[in-house]
């Protein structure tokens, strides 16, 4: 059945400082499991723990720059460059210049397929 969304629901952000998260497509707003889109707008400084997820993550940066650790290295990803993270790798994003962002994740995005990891 087409949907139509109109609004996204803002999900509340891990991290150091809060950070806008606007899912359009996920299990919160559109009841959607197998994929979720979201806007991000990040700040200055934010950085959000490590996670293992059961879910690849496709990121396309649409301002600033978005710092990325995962399977052992540290990518820099710039405006209109994108970054694919793999599921059961560790990823860790932050943004020390502040970004925003469009992050896809197959299957959705939940906080019980994030595995955050603690340190």
């Amino acid at each position: 059945m087409p949907q139509h969304i109109k609004n996204a629901t803002i999900i509340e952000a891990a991290g150091n400082k809060p950070k806008l998260i606007e899912e359009f497509i996920g299990h919160v707003n559109s009841q959607t499991g197998q994929v979720s889109i979201a806007r991000m707008e990040s700040p200055a400084g934010w950085v959000e723990p490590a996670q293992i997820p059961d879910f690849d993550e496709y990121t396309i940066v649409l301002e600033g720059t978005l710092h990325i650790k995962c399977a052992g290295r540290e990518y820099v990803v710039h405006k209109d460059e994108a970054f694919i993270a793999n599921k059961g790798e560790s990823v860790q994003y932050f943004t020390p210049d502040g970004a925003k962002y469009i992050a896809v994740c197959l299957p959705a995005f939940s906080p019980d397929t994030v595995h955050r990891v603690e340190e």
